[in-house]
């Protein structure tokens, strides 16, 4: 009786709330909406620590909106195509279909057996064709309305996945997943015209108020809109112009060299009659596409025959080098180099002996003496050597530069982006296929949509480096639609970042065959109200979904711009590493404690060097199984850890003394209410109509509890949340001992009490461990399940104390507190504070000349 058998319980109640379909999500307009979710998994094969945490944080948010008397949609899916599944096709010999589907069905089993609160109604992969063929018919959509389209483009290739990765999948210029060094290659590709909103994109961050400030500054640094100028260099012996962007036109006269980016047109023009710079350019391929990849490298350039003619001064001529830390994608892809105020700029020129001309002096130095060393000044300044802009500060040097190239007609003020668009061309076969038709004679022919959806072939080999579907014999080879001359499927799949930019929208009418979201469902559900997970998606996937949004606007599908209103980055689950004596990584059940208190492997008790503690990885192998913890302990036990031990935006430290510690409060929780149910009134007995001071006090601290746990859990604070309950039931178990040997409360008053203390723990209880609170409420006579139960609502009559403490200064030094009636009269207040011993002994005989109460908080005695 006395021991909570979690097995049986959460078995119990999953099965029940699947059975009366408790969190399904019919649209009912006769109540307010509340649509919060997670970002989806992709389906690995286990779920692990860092989903345990993320569902929990938004079950305990759909639970209590559907309490507070929301519709909550909370729904789940799979994020499922990717290269994963064709490396374990490789590896397992078997069908990245078989792989995939077979790990969904282990996962959602694991996900269930959290007991969240999910419609499992709306779910779907997004390698479902019912899924893809409405993804391949926006793509016609955005198609037709110039928002996808293709181009030769120098792209980031990984040699090991044999694919091309977008700019923001390569990290400090290794692939995102492989960590294979990207190369750089010319190649026909897709794009997204993401470009065509980065205005919307950037303006419209200002109004995600319910989004960190972190993900917003993120974002806009990511679009990077800058202010400055177009200017055109002359060329040597020649009548062509090279046109530079930068956002300095103010240091024009520090300039000391110029340089092109590897695929300028005029490099390749010069490549084609200079066997050395065509050697050098194929090395710069070999370097990644990003800027931040080219931060590491180490500049080098290449001499032209070229020099390039100042726009301020016909006489003075710069070197032209081609340059491997310039981007043609970047820009016009060329630069002037002016070292003395780029660090990038001034390592070049150290390497290759070129001139250092400050131009901008900082406040605090002498224009005469000041000199760059091995640093670039970046900061502002006045501006030196530099003819007509000397003594202007660095905003108005750019603006008189500007007016000057456009008076030579050398220029122009201009805008200019960091967001390149969207590449979403991939070389794979587990990924959606692009519904396009090359023809030799029509050129690109959309496929017809009465074709869709383009199915991937079954009978794929993956024995062979690149994309099968390049390799297969007949899948690429069909009649063009126009002429019905043999033509060629295009074998590229999407980017899996498409999937997910718009499956969010898809959870809203998820059985809709004609399209991809029905526009009622659309209206009624979106923009998600909470969005939960990680912030190393602050870039990629949120910028794309606020992208595809307004795209599935322009084509008519949606009305709507922003996708999520709220957004919340939980923190990542830490756990220490260790090792063997040869360096091996051990899981956290490999070590045990030795006979002389230090950590000793299992397998052979030899020592093990703790490390410090980390994002649980694979890798590392300092991973806890989910499952193990559910099996050993129970969901509620995880969920309740995972909520209590620190805020949920910073990263969580996992423990098996704060595991079992949660364990051990469970069981407490059920004791303090199971052994006490015989001396509890029933649940619909009237309230008696006076109550002893510990029924008083019980109530009041019942009372507080609920509007504090209220207010904890609409602010994010999970941990205050629970530490409150924590004090809640010590309050509970200390007004039992009060009141009089805990299992017997003396009077019906505090028996009534009791009961409202009970059930109010087991409702605030709910979200967060929603399987006991379950069963306590069952148990406590309640036939409504709790998951249905409308939330607690707070006295605020009992959430305000009767007495307050008021402090007593004597000339404003604190002398004394006093115990008073709220809101008690100042003539009272005056009296009890001139009574009190210890102002009496600070006032020394003396009358006060005023005596000043500020209620309820202090009284100054002014002397």
């Amino acid at each position: 009786m006395s021991r909570y058998n979690f097995k049986e319980t959460e078995a119990k109640w999953q099965a029940l709330w699947a059975e009366r379909r408790s969190f399904a999500a019919p649209e009912d307009r006769s109540r307010p909406k509340y649509y919060v979710m997670e970002m989806f998994p992709y389906p690995s094969g286990r779920i692990h620590m860092g989903h345990v945490r993320n569902y929990a944080l938004g079950d305990v948010i759909a639970r209590y909106k559907r309490a507070k008397g929301f519709n909550v949609l909370h729904p789940m899916g799979w994020d499922a195509f990717g290269l994963p599944a064709e490396n374990a096709a490789m590896e397992k010999k078997t069908h990245p279909a078989a792989w995939t589907y077979d790990n969904i069905a282990a996962m959602r089993a694991q996900l269930k057996a959290m007991g969240l609160s999910l419609d499992w109604d709306r779910e779907f992969a997004t390698c479902d064709p019912d899924y893809y063929r409405h993804q391949q018919a926006m793509l016609l959509d955005f198609f037709d309305a110039g928002l996808v389209y293709r181009k030769e483009a120098s792209v980031n290739w990984d040699p090991v996945d044999q694919t091309v990765l977008a700019n923001e999948q390569v990290i400090e210029g290794r692939g995102w997943r492989t960590g294979a060094i990207v190369e750089r290659r010319k190649l026909s590709q897709w794009f997204f015209k993401i470009t065509a909103y980065s205005d919307e994109l950037l303006d419209s961050l200002a109004g995600l108020e319910r989004w960190p400030a972190k993900v917003r500054l993120m974002q806009e640094n990511w679009i990077g809109r800058s202010e400055g100028a177009r200017a055109f260099f002359g060329l040597s012996g020649g009548s062509d112009r090279l046109e530079i962007f930068t956002t300095r036109p103010d240091t024009l006269f520090g300039a000391s060299f110029a340089a092109l980016a590897a695929d300028h047109p005029l490099a390749l023009e010069l490549a084609a009659a200079e066997p050395g710079l065509a050697a050098f350019i194929e090395e710069c391929r070999k370097t990644a596409t990003t800027a931040e990849a080219l931060e590491t490298v180490e500049k080098k350039g290449y001499r032209t025959r070229l020099e390039a003619v100042h726009p301020f001064d016909p006489s003075w001529t710069l070197p032209i080098y081609v340059a491997n830390f310039v981007l043609m994608e970047y820009g016009t892809g060329a630069i002037f180099g002016c070292p003395a105020h780029d660090q990038r700029d001034l390592d070049f020129a150290r390497k290759y002996g070129l001139p250092v001309t400050p131009v901008v002096c900082p406040p605090d130095e002498d224009a005469k003496t000041f000199v760059i060393a091995d640093t670039a000044y970046v900061d502002d300044g006045r501006i030196i050597n530099s003819r007509f802009l000397d003594g202007l500060d660095v905003e108005a040097g750019k603006r008189a530069a500007i007016a000057e190239l456009v008076k030579r007609g050398a220029g122009e003020g201009t805008v200019h982006y960091r967001l390149r668009d969207w590449l979403v061309s991939r070389q794979r076969y587990w990924g959606c296929p692009i519904p396009m038709i090359h023809c030799g004679d029509c050129g690109i022919v959309p496929v017809p949509r009465q074709d869709l959806p383009v199915l991937l072939p079954d009978d794929v080999t993956f024995d062979r480096p690149g994309n099968p579907l390049e390799h297969h014999p007949t899948w690429k080879n069909v009649p063009c639609p126009r002429c019905g001359k043999p033509a060629r499927r295009e074998t590229d799949t999407l980017d899996t970042f498409v999937d997910s930019s718009w499956y969010f929208i898809r959870y809203c009418s998820p059985k809709n065959r004609e399209r991809p979201v029905d526009p009622a469902a659309a209206g009624y559900w979106m923009p998600v109200d909470q969005y939960i997970g990680g912030v190393e998606h602050a870039i990629l996937h949120l910028l794309y979904s606020r992208f595809f949004t307004r795209a599935m606007k322009k084509v008519g599908l949606l009305d709507l711009d922003e996708p999520f209103a709220g957004l919340f980055t939980q923190g990542m689950v830490c756990h220490e590493t260790y090792r063997d004596a040869a360096g091996n990584w051990l899981l956290p059940e490999q070590v045990k404690k030795g006979a002389d208190g230090n950590l000793a492997s299992v397998e052979d008790g030899g020592p093990v060097e703790t490390g410090r503690s980390e994002k649980m990885s694979k890798s590392k192998k300092n991973v806890v199984d989910p499952s193990h913890i559910i099996d050993s302990y129970g969901a509620d036990t995880a969920r309740w850890f995972m909520l209590s031990d620190s805020p949920p935006d910073r990263d969580l430290e996992w423990t098996t003394a704060g595991v079992e510690g949660a364990w051990k409060f469970s069981q407490r929780l059920w004791r303090l209410v199971i052994e006490r149910l015989s001396t509890l009134p029933p649940k619909d007995a009237p309230m008696p109509a006076s109550n002893d001071p510990h029924a008083e006090a019980l109530r009041r601290a019942t009372h507080k509890t609920i509007a504090g746990v209220t207010d904890d859990i609409e602010k994010f604070h999970f941990n205050k949340a629970v530490a409150r309950l924590y004090e809640f039931v010590n309050t509970i178990t200390e007004s039992l001992g009060a009141a009089g040997n805990g299992a017997s409360p003396p009077n019906a008053g505090f028996a009534w009490a009791l009961r409202e203390a009970f059930e109010a723990l087991a409702r605030l209880a709910g979200p967060m461990m929603p399987h006991l609170a379950e069963e306590l409420w069952e148990r406590l006579g309640h036939s409504q399940l709790l998951a249905e139960t409308p939330w607690p609502e707070a006295d605020r009559a009992l959430t305000v104390d009767a007495n307050v403490t008021i402090a007593v200064q004597v000339n404003g030094k604190l002398r004394t507190t006093m115990e008073l009636p709220r809101d008690a009269a100042q003539p009272a207040v005056e009296a009890a504070a001139l009574a009190d011993e210890a102002v009496k002994r600070a006032l020394d005989g003396k009358p006060p000349r005023k005596v000043i109460v500020v209620p309820n908080r202090i009284v100054n005695v002014v002397v």
